[in-house]
């Protein structure tokens, strides 16, 4: 059996994302990304077919919903519900946020 960290290999990159594929199955995609000050574009919003249960590994962010904001410090978590609208407003720029996204 392969052992593998969720903390290797962090790449810290300001101008992309890094979205790392840890699990597909049929029903459910686990994901680890890194953000290093991206944020969603002004009028970008995700509205999803899936649910995104998204824990805070590290670093910090601020998820903006249609009528409210939400602050995401390390070890907090949310389940967003498909087809909520949603978009990154800001991640931490001093130190990559890293977050676990599991869509099911």
């Amino acid at each position: 059996m392969d052992i593998k960290n969720i903390f290797d290999n962090i790449n810290v990159d300001k101008n992309n994302e890094e979205f790392i594929k840890i699990l597909r199955d049929k029903n459910i995609r686990v994901e680890r990304i890194v953000s290093n000050g991206q944020i969603s574009d002004e009028n970008f919003w995700y509205d999803q077919d899936e649910n995104e249960f998204v824990l805070l590994l590290e670093g910090e962010a601020i998820l903006e919903f249609e009528n409210e904001e939400i602050t995401l410090k390390k070890g907090d978590f949310i389940d967003i519900k498909s087809r909520t609208k949603h978009r990154i407003k800001y991640t931490s720029l001093d130190k990559p946020s890293i977050w676990l996204a599991i869509f099911y």
